[in-house]
């Protein structure tokens, strides 16, 4: 099956209402390809994983066969896209590729007509050669390449953000047409990545750099702010708001005419309710309704898409002598340096759940599943570095063994984009996609 590969199904019911769209568990029929039937998008994605493991056989199969896999279930993307607009009605999504540019995640966006948050050239690229429309990108990279800002401006990509006086005088320099928004700093300590330690402009330098462009005559159309990938602090967003309409009172004062603005990312499925409220309220106070408002949702659209299948290649069993006891480390095909590199570079903690044990499935199943009284494992990853561990401890009740599988669920964010291919290993796994809407299988013509 190749990386391309979509799995086919079919379902006899309608669209469920806009209120209940990402209700996880709600049921339908579907049918996966080769006959297997899911009454729930957790058993679609089962019955996928079920039919790529019982097509490979440990014995004989080639290098490669027995890798690592993801499942993608783009009825759960379809999901959070009609609760965004339930919840925020005025925000226009732009879709942080960086956070996962799979093609076929980045294609359903495209048809429920998001924009996309581009961070560099190859972003772009990515996005252009889906016959997206360069006035739905922005390029929200405050400090930028000479060579894509040409490359931006070649393509017709005019949005691009700033926060600093170099950058002005490089893009009067490389493209005096673009259409600029004003990157402002956040509180975003209470987030999982910062990123107003790098990126911002502070509020006492804003009105410097507005004059500065007024003197250059730039085209600021807007301002754009980011509170930190996976922020928790609601907060964060009203005083971003708030700080953004004096940003905007600024612009006035020297003739621009903004029109737009960014809201940022830092959305998270868990919390997305919560923090939409307040930044709808702070909207509402600060925005009048004739500004166009956008955002950059990355994690939250694919963060729970994505399932991770992983094999054990290998098992070395701990003896302890003064109780008697056996523990075990494994070792799979995929690490730190792989899929895993969200457990560095995002802070995440991937919980691994059994998927088989010799003939037996155990997906989706809670019994025996990290018990306080079973066998305890560590998990490690496949490299020759110290570092590529997965878990620590954890205990099952039953005893795992080379051949065997284990799975992660909520693996779509920050995981394939930013693995490598240290010690020799892969970097590119395959996708097997399965769709739980059927909205989502018409807008990409899966049968």
């Amino acid at each position: 099956m190749s990386p391309s590969a979509i799995a086919t199904i079919e379902t006899t019911q309608n669209h469920t209402r806009i209120d209940s769209y990402y209700e996880n568990e709600k049921s339908s029929y579907l049918e996966l390809n080769g006959g297997i039937c899911a009454n729930t998008p957790k058993q679609l994605i089962g019955a996928a994983l079920k039919e790529r493991l019982e097509n490979i056989d440990h014995d004989v199969c080639e290098p490669g066969e027995e890798d690592t896999f993801f499942v993608a279930d783009l009825g759960e993307v379809y999901r959070q896209h009609m609760r965004w607009k339930l919840n925020l009605p005025r925000v226009k999504p732009f879709y942080a590729v960086k956070c996962n540019p799979d093609p076929q995640v980045i294609r359903l966006l495209s048809e429920l007509g998001t924009g996309f948050d581009c961070a560099s050239k190859a972003e772009i690229e990515i996005v252009l050669k889906l016959d997206v429309e360069p006035n739905r990108i922005i390029y929200a990279q405050p400090c930028k390449t000479n060579s894509y800002v040409r490359y931006a401006a070649s393509q017709g990509v005019k949005q691009m953000t700033f926060d600093n006086t170099d950058e002005l005088y490089k893009i009067k320099k490389l493209f005096p047409d673009a259409e600029l928004f004003l990157r402002i700093s956040t509180d975003d300590s209470s987030s999982l990545c910062r990123l107003s330690l790098k990126f911002g402009a502070a509020m006492d330098t804003t009105e410097g750099l507005l004059s500065l462009a007024k003197e250059l005559s730039l085209n600021v159309v807007g301002v754009s702010f980011h509170v930190g990938s996976g922020a928790s602090d609601p907060d964060a967003y009203w005083k971003a708001v708030q700080d953004a309409r004096i940003v905007f009172d600024q612009a006035s004062y020297y003739g621009f005419n903004m029109q737009t603005l960014d809201v940022g990312g830092g959305f998270t499925s868990e919390t997305f309710e919560a923090m939409a409220s307040v930044l709808r309220e702070a909207l509402d106070e600060y925005m009048p309704s004739h500004i166009n408002i956008i955002g950059e949702p990355g994690r939250y659209y694919v963060a729970s898409a994505f399932t991770l299948a992983t094999h054990v290649i290998a098992r070395r069993t701990i003896d302890n002598p003064s109780t008697g006891d056996k523990s075990y480390m494994l070792y799979l095909n995929d690490g730190l340096y792989g899929n895993f590199s969200s457990i560095i570079f995002d802070h995440q903690n991937p919980i691994p759940l059994i998927l088989r044990t010799g003939d037996r499935s155990y997906y989706d199943q809670v019994a025996g599943q990290d018990t306080p009284d079973g066998t305890e494992y560590s998990i490690w990853g496949p490299t020759c570095d110290g570092i590529d561990r997965i878990s620590e401890s954890i205990r099952f009740d039953q005893t795992l063994d080379v051949g065997d599988w284990l799975y992660f669920e909520n693996m779509g964010a920050y995981t394939k984009c930013s693995a490598t291919r240290f010690n020799g290993f892969s970097d590119s796994h395959e996708v097997i996609y399965v769709s739980s809407e059927p909205g989502a299988r018409a807008l990409l013509g899966m049968k």
